[in-house]
């Protein structure tokens, strides 16, 4: 699903901020609080901000997975959460975009949460990554869980483990060091291409700040932690115009989906969408996207186009003339898009929402169909505070539903029966998602699923 035959002349360097577990409404320009983030909006303000844009799956691995490869993660068998040791990782036969850009002549290189497996098999070094520095998966997956008995947690470079981090002290370090990281990466390849993912895994819980950021804003430790991942990358966008670099790199920002939402003053804001993490609704899914290239992407533009993490790399790979992905990818390249056409419309048929392998709901412009399903739900749940998370429940059973997302973007009213048509047109989308990638709800296996890696 993707075109060839447009690149540059010379090669734009590419960086993408990933945030982990960042809401909609956590950022200065979408109406955060008591606590400001002026480098990131300074980025929306040189470049163009997208307004619907989703994750493939509202949980990491999966979210990680399907920005990668470019498809979705019940594809390629990544779902859920990986947790450390797992047997399951992403396979050798996907080619990420560190790959394909590799093989373009680009240098690459990873700083922050990998979290698709932790077998050396599965780690950055063997899928197309020269450089890797940070940790595995997760940093509550360690002995300090308050519920699950994980193993150590340590720092990963290249395929080595380093130091264990064993205390929220040492994990508030990781935002500098991961900056600091990047900032020399970028001065060891300003003569050659390349590709910099920098997947922050903040402001995830649990939270750690380092000295310099503690108590600075109104918001309490989230808003520390928020001012501090702004000054990063602020930092990293500094070393870009120092070395001379700007006009011709394109920086990608996101997150991996919405907030942990039961987590109350350690957790972000959906931006007034329904529900968070881990749900199929518009708060699970709807994350910010920036993007800024001087030149090339309009600046101060607002887009409200449709559009998916799987879009990123056939847009990647198109801009910059690399190979193109031997496996069969969902996702669908924008560059008209990019470049301001907006008669460009490239993902106005469907997107499907999957949790694990469930068919949750499908998409066809602003129409969402919700089909009857057990999931998680915060609404009806006090929140906790000071780390420790409230209530909240993963059986709750919702019934099928119609949303017109343009008029109600918050998922509140229920219009199945006023729109037969749109439910059978939407229906119709559902039954080739279930043909081709499964359904577990309807246990339906799909045709054109590959295996993950696996490990004995």
């Amino acid at each position: 699903m993707v075109e060839s035959g447009w690149a540059t002349e010379n090669k734009p360097n590419i960086i993408i901020f990933y945030l982990d577990d960042l809401g909609y409404g956590d950022l200065g320009v979408t109406g955060a609080l008591d606590y400001e983030t002026p480098n990131i909006d300074q980025l929306a303000a040189e470049g163009t901000r997208f307004t619907n844009f989703l994750a493939a799956q509202a949980v990491c691995s999966a979210s990680r997975a399907s920005l990668l490869t470019g498809c979705y993660p019940n594809r390629i068998g990544i779902t859920q959460a990986l947790s450390p040791g797992s047997k399951v990782g992403i396979s050798s036969q996907e080619e990420t975009i560190a790959d394909l850009l590799k093989k373009n002549g680009y240098h690459t290189g990873i700083f922050g949460k990998w979290h698709l497996g932790d077998h050396p098999s599965f780690l950055p070094l063997q899928h197309g990554f020269d450089e890797f520095y940070g940790i595995p998966y997760s940093h509550d997956m360690w002995p300090l869980h308050p519920t699950f008995k994980f193993p150590p947690l340590h720092i990963i470079e290249g395929n080595e483990r380093q130091k264990e981090i064993t205390s929220l002290v040492e994990a508030a370090k990781l935002t500098t060091d991961i900056t600091h990281r990047a900032v020399d990466f970028i001065k060891r390849n300003k003569d050659n291409p390349f590709f910099l993912y920098i997947p922050h895994p903040l402001p995830h819980v649990p939270m750690a700040v380092s000295e310099k950021f503690k108590g600075k804003s109104k918001r309490g430790i989230f808003g520390d932690v928020l001012m501090e991942l702004d000054w990063s990358i602020g930092q990293i966008l500094n070393e870009l115009r120092q070395e001379g670099l700007d006009e011709n790199t394109l920086v990608i920002f996101s997150s991996d989906n919405g907030p942990w939402l039961n987590y109350g003053n350690h957790a972000g804001s959906s931006g007034g969408f329904r529900e968070g993490k881990g749900t199929t609704f518009e708060g699970g899914h709807r994350v910010p996207l920036i993007v800024r290239w001087p030149q090339v992407v309009p600046a101060g533009k607002v887009s409200n186009k449709l559009l998916a993490t799987i879009d990123i790399l056939p847009t990647l790979v198109t801009l910059t003339g690399s190979p193109q992905p031997k496996n069969k990818i969902d996702g669908i390249q924008w560059v008209g898009l990019l470049k301001g056409d907006e008669s460009s419309t490239p993902r106005s048929e469907f997107l499907y929402y999957y949790r694990q392998n469930s068919l949750e709901a499908v998409r066809k412009d602003n129409w969402k169909l919700v089909f009857a399903h057990p999931g998680r739900t915060y609404e009806g749940f006090l929140p906790g505070k000071d780390g420790k998370p409230g209530a909240s429940t993963e059986d709750h059973h919702f019934e099928k539903a119609l949303y017109d997302l343009a008029r109600d973007p918050g998922e509140r009213y229920n219009v199945l029966d006023n729109f037969p048509d749109i439910v059978s047109d939407l229906e119709a989308i559902a039954e080739r998602a279930r043909q081709d990638l499964g359904d577990d709800i309807q246990n339906r296996k799909g045709q054109h699923v590959r295996e993950p890696g696996r490990v004995n």
